[in-house]
């Protein structure tokens, strides 16, 4: 299954390069082997690998809570240029959905793919046309269209993904 996921991103990443966001998501619930399978794209085509949790909580230690909130955004941008090449992955995002820094994280992810291709790591599922995260009785719970997003899965039933050209998974 992993081999089949990495090409599936893989050719992902190809598409993204034509698209005004350049984002493709890896979209499959924690502990699935996402990780595992963006550090083998990292080494294959050697591009960074940032965990943001890590890097962001960093830069966040010394600020307010309402700095927090103000400066995630270019925290990112600082991030992402900091990594210097065309593809960047990104693993563990989880505090992009921090209630208290007060961010849309998908729209975040989009602004910052503007001017490169950003592959992330997504715990959550596609389920009835759409993005989740999280479930609905969690604070960090979000639900996005799926209609228009580059979207790789780990799901095996994708009757309910709504473009196949699009959304696509990868068998169990």
């Amino acid at each position: 299954m992993a081999k089949l996921l990495f090409n599936k991103i893989i050719n992902k990443i190809e598409q993204a390069s034509e698209l005004y966001h350049r984002l493709v998501l890896v979209v499959a619930p924690q502990g699935s082997g996402k990780t595992e399978v963006l550090r083998n794209i990292q080494k294959h085509l050697g591009v960074a690998f940032v965990n943001v949790n890590l890097e962001v909580s960093r830069q966040l230690l010394d600020l307010t809570t309402k700095q927090q909130a103000l400066q995630v955004s270019r925290i990112m941008e600082d991030i992402l240029r900091e990594a210097e090449t065309e593809v960047v992955l990104l693993d563990n995002i989880e505090i992009l959905f921090e209630v208290s820094l007060k961010q849309d994280p998908l729209r975040l992810l989009q602004g910052l793919s503007r001017n490169r291709t950003i592959v992330a790591s997504w715990n959550g599922e596609i389920r009835d046309k759409n993005l989740t995260y999280a479930s609905p009785d969690h604070l960090e719970y979000r639900r996005y269209p799926a209609h228009e997003l580059l979207v790789v899965t780990m799901q095996s039933d994708l009757k309910n993904a709504t473009n196949n050209n699009t959304v696509e998974g990868c068998q169990r």
